[in-house]
């Protein structure tokens, strides 16, 4: 990539009278580097995005694009573009008129900017649609839309808000893979806002989970799965179970647990079974540890399957227990 877009938040707050909405986080997104911020509803990740983007000022910190503080910028002159959760096309303009839109407002001349539109249109594939109205495209075709129309003016780093929320979950994943390939074709770095652990996992190199306004983790998707640092993050992004060892919490993977019919180990009572297609979930009640869940391959369950009511024993490897931060 040519010029530099690495961002960094430098502790950046934002407060809303007494209530502190981001609380002083600090971050550091390479350049060219897809990151996604994860967290549940009201944990600050909307508001760090609008921050970034300029909608929404900070109380205190800064925002650092390509080595320059852009905190008190307007948002068309920080070098960031940003995508809605609602496409917000206009509904009387064609498709290439919609993307050519901010061109237009910056007094570029007519057939400069659907020279760019027509490119921005061929890369999100959807060349054979520039004349038709928003209205005539189906909702995965307004997103590839949109994203051309933010793509446009050439940002430097590209936010997006919730942008798969609306799809359909087939959908969803589909565009998970076009969003991907399109950031490593234009290298650019992405700050992509989710509640979605899948999506995150699927898409970021740096997944930055947030809870009460805080980074509780900011790690690569691997390191966060397998290396969650606090029980926040293991029960957040899910696939672990939290247990306490009598010297503290730790996360064991579910499908690091082996449910075995006898034989030594922690005994537990089958709850419910759960048969997700290449997987089957198995709920327990262990004595000493209370709730658990293993993740079987289907093959290995269904060779020797377990029902509700049976005692069963667990057992899992001494490494496959991770300790987690107070």
């Amino acid at each position: 990539m040519s010029q530099d877009a690495t961002l960094e938040l430098v502790a950046l707050t934002k407060r809303y009278g007494d209530a502190l909405a981001v609380d002083r986080i600090d971050l550091k997104v390479a350049s060219g580097a897809y990151c996604c911020l994860l967290g549940p509803s009201g944990c600050g990740k909307s508001t760090t995005l609008r921050m970034i983007a300029g909608h929404e000022s900070a109380s205190d910190g800064d925002v650092m694009l390509g080595g320059k503080r852009v905190t008190g910028l307007p948002p068309a002159r920080r070098g960031t573009s940003m995508m809605f959760q609602s496409y917000a096309l206009f509904p009387h303009l064609s498709i290439a008129d919609n993307v050519a839109f901010s061109l237009k407002m910056k007094g570029v001349a007519r057939a400069e900017r659907l020279a760019r539109a027509a490119e921005m249109l061929a890369l999100v594939d959807m060349t054979a649609f520039a004349d038709r109205l928003p209205a005539q495209l189906s909702g995965g075709q307004q997103q590839r839309v949109a994203l051309a129309r933010s793509l446009i003016t050439r940002p430097q780093a590209l936010l997006l808000d919730e942008p798969l929320s609306a799809l359909d979950p087939f959908l969803r994943v589909r565009m998970r893979g076009e969003l991907k390939k399109i950031q490593r074709e234009l290298g650019l770095t992405f700050v992509h806002v989710t509640h979605s652990q899948d999506e995150a996992l699927a898409l970021a190199d740096l997944v930055v989970v947030m809870n009460a306004g805080r980074i509780e983790q900011a790690a690569p998707a691997r390191e966060v799965f397998g290396a969650p640092r606090t029980e926040f993050v293991a029960r957040f992004i899910g696939g672990h179970n939290v247990v306490d060892d009598g010297s503290g919490p730790v996360a064991v993977r579910a499908d690091r647990i082996a449910v075995m019919k006898g034989g030594m180990g922690l005994p537990a009572t089958v709850r419910d079974i759960e048969y997700l297609g290449a997987t089957v979930s198995v709920a327990l009640q262990a004595d000493q540890l209370g709730e658990l869940t293993a993740v079987l391959p289907d093959g290995r369950f269904f060779a020797d399957p377990v029902a509700p009511g049976e005692q069963v024993m667990l057992a899992w490897k001494p490494e496959d227990a991770h300790r987690l931060a107070a």
